[in-house]
């Protein structure tokens, strides 16, 4: 019986490829052995044709640092496209914990011999590229991602993928610069490493109770509340006593108000800015009363 294709499939293009070995581990390498998730790590110097596997050089105009070169790169992209996904739809191999041989490749029962068959739904993948310079990974890109049938991730390093390599693909698939934040990694690998377990979570199916993905911190706009579990007491301090009545509703309205309370504490530009919550008149009412200034706009209409 040929199994049902992946959620949601995932090409890795990296120059260390044992850097991702934790993505056999814990909910995602769970989710990879049901078949949710199809993981495939490529090394890019497999595309290198010099005895050193050389994939960069020094920067036009000067300056420190080494640039990677566009034919690694150029090749690599050209490959994923040509081979897309296997043509009997398995989720096997590619990745360099499961076997893949040179380019990565994974062949499922058809065996192509390159990476993969026919293009997942006849489409082609979203490049997702780490950069300082792109925009800020958050929980809404995480959803969007999530949505996506196919990403592909570009690992830079040094300072960076030669700019035409972005243009080339830019001109046959989606490209998105992503960035972690306001600081600079020796090299994309932690950052798909963050992305991938961010997007993995929302699949569905993947977290045992779906509810945990409404209540935790961003997924309302707001930082999570805090929480407890047993013994009731440790070490003098009480597990707050609403939380053991069993009020549902009680429960519910400490927990908001906690989460608006840290947020405001902690992340007050998450009230401010063009994605802030929905806030009702008891909402304003609680950051007030903690000494927080209201959000411009005032109250959900």
């Amino acid at each position: 019986m040929t199994a049902p294709p992946p959620r949601l499939r995932a090409d890795i293009l990296t120059i260390f490829p044992g850097y991702f070995a934790p993505l056999s581990l814990s909910l995602v390498g769970r989710a990879r052995a049901t078949g949710t998730l199809d993981v495939r790590v490529h090394d890019l110097r497999d595309w290198t044709h010099d005895v050193h596997r050389t994939v960069d050089d020094t920067p036009y105009g000067g300056g420190p640092g080494m640039v990677m070169r566009p034919e690694p790169w150029g090749e690599a992209l050209d490959t994923l496209l040509v081979g897309g996904a296997p043509a009997d739809g398995g989720v096997g191999g590619g990745s360099a914990e499961n076997g893949g041989g040179k380019h990565g490749v994974g062949v499922g029962a058809g065996g192509s011999g390159v990476i993969g068959g026919a293009a997942v739904g006849g489409g082609v993948p979203r490049l997702i590229v780490p950069s300082p310079a792109g925009a800020r990974f958050d929980h809404g890109l995480a959803v969007e991602l999530a949505a996506e049938p196919w990403l592909a991730f570009a690992c830079g390093r040094y300072e960076g993928i030669d700019e035409r390599v972005l243009d080339d693909a830019a001109a046959r698939m989606p490209v998105t610069e992503v960035s972690l934040g306001d600081y600079v990694l020796f090299g994309g690998e932690v950052a798909v490493l963050v992305m991938l377990e961010a997007v993995t979570r929302l699949l569905p199916g993947v977290l045992g109770n779906a509810d945990s993905l409404l209540e935790e911190s961003h997924a309302a706009g707001l930082l999570e509340a805090p929480v407890y579990t047993k013994p009731a007491q440790w070490r003098g301090r009480d597990v707050p006593e609403v939380l053991r009545s069993g009020d549902h509703g009680r429960i519910a309205r400490w927990r908001r108000d906690e989460a608006l309370r840290r947020t405001a504490r902690r992340r007050p530009d998450l009230l401010a800015g063009p994605a802030r919550p929905n806030l009702d008149e008891r909402d304003i009412a609680v950051l007030v009363e903690g000494g927080f200034p209201p959000p411009a706009g005032g109250m959900a209409k």
